[in-house]
C-alpha cells in the first residue's frame, strides 16, 4: 500500500489508496471522505475492497471508480490507452488536417479530459451531495464514457447537418480558412479564429483582403482561394512582425509558441500562468478561487511518500507500521 498526500482542505482529507492489504485500507475507509481506484473491472473485488464492501463500513463514503473501457462491455477487461479510448469513440477520426491521416492531440483528450476531469468532477459532485444526504455513491468513470461526452456539441451540429464526418472540413478542425494555423517567412506559425463577422472583417481589413473576400465568409466556394491567399500574405512576414500588428485586435490571433517562449509572453507572465515552485517551473492551480486561494504548498509527492505520516494520523502505532513495511503490506 502506497500513500501519498493530494490535498487538504478543511476537515476532508483525500488521498489515493493503492491497496494490497484490505483489513488496513477498510480500518482508512471507516473516516475517509473519498475512496478511489483505478484497476481493471474485478480487482477491487477480488481484494475485498468492492463497493458494497466499502460502503458498508462508511455508508457516506464516495467511491470512485477509473478505468480506460468501463466497467463493463466486450473490452472491459482489454488493455489500452488514451489513443485507443479516442480511436474507439470517433474522437481521433476528427482531428487532424484534410486528406491526412489523424492526429493523435498527445493525451490530453483522453487521460487527462475524459478521464481524470470527468472522475475529479464527478467525485466533487457526489461529495457535496453525501455531506447534505448523508448517504455516498460509487462514481463510475470511464475514459471512453468521457472522450465520448466531450463530443456531445459535435453530435449536436451533426445532427443540424452543420458538421462533416470528413476530417479537416469543420469550423474548428481546419475546414475553414479565417480559422486555423499559418506559417510565417520565418518558419514559425501563427493562428488565426476569426469566427464572427466583425473578427473577419477585421481579419480581411489587416491582411489587405477585404475588396477580395468581403462578404464572402459563408461562401464555401471561396475558401479554398482564401486560404492560398492567406498562405501567401501571412508567408510573407516573421511570426514577430504578425504579432505586432495582430495581438491584442480583433483579428482573434495569437502567435504559436513552444513551451518555453509561452513561460515569457507578457499576457502569460502577467497572469502568473505559470510558476516556480520547488525549483520546478509548471503550471500554476486553476481554476482560481477569490475567497479560498490555490497555493503550491509541497511539491509533488513521490508514491508512498506519506504512508508513514498518514498513518500515523488515522492512529497506526509505530509498530504496527513497522511491522506493514517488514512485510511489505506497505511502502
Amino acid at each position: 500500500m502506497l500513500l501519498s498526500r493530494i490535498w487538504r482542505k478543511s476537515s476532508i482529507d483525500q488521498i489515493v489508496v493503492y491497496a494490497y492489504c484490505d483489513r488496513t485500507v477498510k480500518k482508512l475507509i471507516e473516516d475517509a471522505d473519498i475512496f478511489v481506484e483505478g484497476f481493471r473491472p474485478g480487482v477491487a473485488e477480488r481484494m475485498g475492497l468492492a463497493p458494497d464492501a466499502c460502503l458498508a463500513i462508511n455508508p457516506q463514503l464516495v467511491y470512485g471508480r477509473m478505468t480506460g473501457w468501463g466497467q463493463d462491455g466486450p473490452l472491459a477487461q482489454a488493455a489500452g490507452h488514451d489513443i485507443n479510448y479516442i480511436s474507439l469513440t470517433g474522437v481521433l477520426d476528427s482531428i487532424g488536417t484534410r486528406n491526412g491521416p489523424p492526429v493523435a492531440p498527445m493525451n490530453l483528450v483522453g487521460d487527462f479530459g475524459g478521464g481524470a476531469l470527468y472522475l475529479a468532477f464527478g467525485v466533487a459532485c457526489a461529495l457535496n451531495e453525501s455531506q447534505k444526504s448523508g448517504i455516498g455513491q460509487v462514481v463510475d468513470s470511464s475514459i471512453v464514457d468521457g472522450s465520448a461526452h466531450l463530443m456531445t456539441s459535435v453530435f449536436g451540429m451533426m445532427a443540424r447537418n452543420d458538421w462533416s464526418r470528413e476530417r479537416g472540413r469543420n469550423l474548428v478542425a481546419g475546414g475553414k480558412p479565417w480559422y486555423g494555423v499559418y506559417k510565417t517567412l520565418d518558419q514559425q506559425y501563427i493562428s488565426i479564429g476569426a469566427v464572427e463577422e466583425r473578427f473577419y472583417q477585421e481579419l480581411l481589413e489587416r491582411t489587405g483582403l477585404n475588396q477580395e473576400f468581403d462578404g464572402r465568409r459563408d461562401d464555401p466556394a471561396s475558401w479554398p482561394l482564401m486560404a492560398q491567399r492567406l498562405e501567401t500574405i501571412i508567408g510573407s512576414r516573421t511570426r514577430d512582425e504578425w504579432t505586432q500588428l495582430l495581438e491584442g485586435s480583433d483579428t482573434c490571433f495569437a502567435p504559436v509558441l513552444n513551451v518555453d517562449e509561452a513561460q515569457s509572453h507578457p499576457h502569460i507572465k502577467a497572469r502568473q500562468v505559470f510558476v516556480e515552485s520547488h525549483g520546478v517551473v509548471q503550471p500554476a492551480p486553476a481554476p482560481r478561487f477569490s475567497r479560498t486561494p490555490t497555493k503550491l504548498d509541497l511539491p509533488p509527492p513521490s508514491p508512498g511518500q506519506h504512508t508513514r505520516d498518514i498513518l500515523l494520523e488515522w492512529g497506526y502505532t509505530t509498530q504496527q507500521i513497522e511491522m506493514y513495511f517488514k512485510n511489505k503490506i506497505i511502502a
